[in-house]
C-alpha cells in the first residue's frame, strides 16, 4: 500500500489521480488532500476517500469545510502551514503536486526535505526553483516523478541510459488550437476561441498556455532541470495527433519514443507505480485508424511565448521566475477578457525587458521577483 497525498484534487491532474486510486484501492490509499478554495467539490472526496487531513489554502473556505465535514474524523486546516503539514506526514509515501502556480514551490521543498518522493505536475516548481529542487532531491535521496506527458515520455525513453549517450530531446507539441495561424488571424481571437483544445482536456490556465505555447516554453526549462540539459539539447518539435509524447535522441543517431493516446491518467499512474507498470482500463493506439503522423517545426515568431521561455532558459537566474510570473498574470488578464491574446507575450516581453537578474535566487527572492511583476504589470494594464 502506499500513501498519497494530493495537492490541488479538486483540479484536472488531481481529479485523474483519485481515479486511478479508484482502478488500485488495494495499492494506493489517500492520506491527504489540498485544494484551493472549491468547499463543493472537495467534500465529497473526503467523505469517499477519507483522508486523515484536508488543507484549504483559502482560510475562508476551510472554515466553510470544517463545518460541512464535522460529522468525519478529518482535520481541517488552512493556508501554507497546512500544506506544511500533510507535505511532512510521517505515513506518506508520495506527495503528487498538482497546485497551478508558484505555490508549489515551498510544500515542494518541505516534501523533500521530509524525505517523500515527488510526483511532479506543478511547473512553475522547476522553472523557477530548479537550481534549489534538484540538487536538494539528490541530496535527501528522494525520487522526482515526472506527471507532465512530456516529461513521463522523456523519462520513460531515457529508461536509465547514462547521460553521456544523450544527444537531444524532442520535445512534442500539438500546437494547440491555433497552429499553423498567422499574427493577423490571432490579433482578434477571443477566450473562447483559444480554450478550444483540439486533443488535450485540461484546466483553462494550462489550455491557454497551449494556445500560446508558452506551455512549451515552460516545459522546456523543466526538462532541462529534469534531465539535466542546456536549452540547445531541447528542440520543440510541432506533432498536431498528439500521439508521440516526446522523443529521446541518442548520440549513434537512435530515436526511441514514448506513444500513446492523450490521456493523462497514463503518466499520472507510471509515476505513482514507478518502476512497475500496472494494466490501466483504456482504450490503445489503433494504428490502422490513425493511419499517419506528422510533423512541423514551430513558428517562433508568430507564437513568440516559445521564443521568449527559451530566452529567459539561456539566461537563468530569476529571469525564469519572469516569464512565469508575467505569463501568469497575463493570461489571468486575458481570461477576465482584459487584454487581448497576442497582450500575453507581449506583456512577457516587457516584463523580462525590464528585470535585474539575481544570479542564484533563494526562494525569498523567488517569490519577490514574482510580486515585483505583478506590480509591474498591474501599473501597465491598470
Amino acid at each position: 500500500m502506499k500513501n498519497i497525498v494530493v495537492l490541488g484534487s479538486t483540479g484536472s491532474i488531481g481529479t485523474q489521480t483519485l481515479e486511478i486510486v479508484d482502478a488500485y484501492p488495494d495499492r494506493l490509499q489517500i492520506v491527504a488532500l489540498a485544494a484551493g478554495s472549491n468547499v463543493e467539490k472537495i467534500e465529497p472526496q473526503i467523505r469517499k476517500y477519507h483522508p486523515k487531513k484536508v488543507v484549504m489554502f483559502d482560510e475562508a473556505a476551510a472554515k466553510a469545510l470544517k463545518t460541512k465535514v464535522a460529522d468525519l474524523d478529518v482535520t481541517v486546516l488552512a493556508g501554507m502551514v497546512g500544506l506544511f503539514e500533510i507535505c511532512t506526514m510521517e505515513e506518506a509515501d508520495v506527495v503528487l503536486t498538482a497546485v497551478v502556480g508558484m505555490i508549489g514551490i515551498t510544500p515542494t521543498i518541505e516534501a523533500i526535505k521530509a524525505g517523500k518522493d515527488i510526483a511532479l505536475a506543478n511547473k512553475e516548481t522547476l522553472v523557477t526553483a530548479g537550481h534549489i529542487i534538484m540538487p536538494l532531491a539528490k541530496q535527501m535521496g528522494v525520487s522526482i516523478l515526472p506527471v507532465d506527458s512530456e516529461h513521463s515520455a522523456i523519462f520513460q525513453s531515457l529508461n536509465g541510459e547514462p547521460k553521456n549517450r544523450l544527444k537531444k530531446i524532442l520535445l512534442t507539441a500539438s500546437g494547440g488550437p491555433f497552429r499553423g495561424m498567422s499574427k493577423e488571424q490571432l490579433a482578434d481571437k477571443t477566450v473562447k476561441d483559444a480554450l478550444k483544445h483540439p486533443n488535450w482536456s485540461m484546466g483553462p490556465k494550462i489550455t491557454i498556455d497551449s494556445a500560446t505555447m508558452v506551455n512549451k516554453g515552460l516545459e522546456v526549462m523543466e526538462a532541462g532541470w529534469l534531465f539535466d540539459v542546456d536549452y540547445d539539447q531541447i528542440q520543440v518539435v510541432v506533432h498536431p495527433q498528439s500521439i508521440i509524447h516526446s522523443m529521446v535522441e541518442y548520440v549513434d543517431g537512435a530515436v526511441i519514443a514514448q506513444l500513446g493516446l492523450p490521456d493523462m491518467k497514463l503518466p499520472i499512474q507510471y509515476a505513482l507505480f514507478y518502476p512497475d507498470r500496472l494494466p490501466m482500463n483504456t482504450a490503445g493506439i489503433d494504428f490502422f485508424q490513425l493511419g499517419q503522423i506528422s510533423f512541423e517545426r514551430p513558428d517562433l515568431e508568430t507564437f513568440q511565448g516559445l521564443k521568449l521561455a527559451y530566452e529567459a532558459f539561456k539566461i537563468g537566474g530569476s529571469m525564469p521566475t519572469v516569464f512565469n510570473a508575467a505569463n501568469e498574470k497575463a493570461v489571468s488578464l486575458f481570461l477576465h477578457e482584459k487584454i487581448r491574446f497576442l497582450d500575453i507575450a507581449d506583456i512577457i516581453a516587457e516584463t523580462m525587458s525590464k528585470h535585474q537578474v539575481i544570479a542564484k535566487p533563494d526562494v525569498e527572492q523567488i517569490l519577490m521577483t514574482e510580486q515585483w511583476c505583478y506590480e509591474q504589470i498591474a501599473e501597465r494594464c491598470c
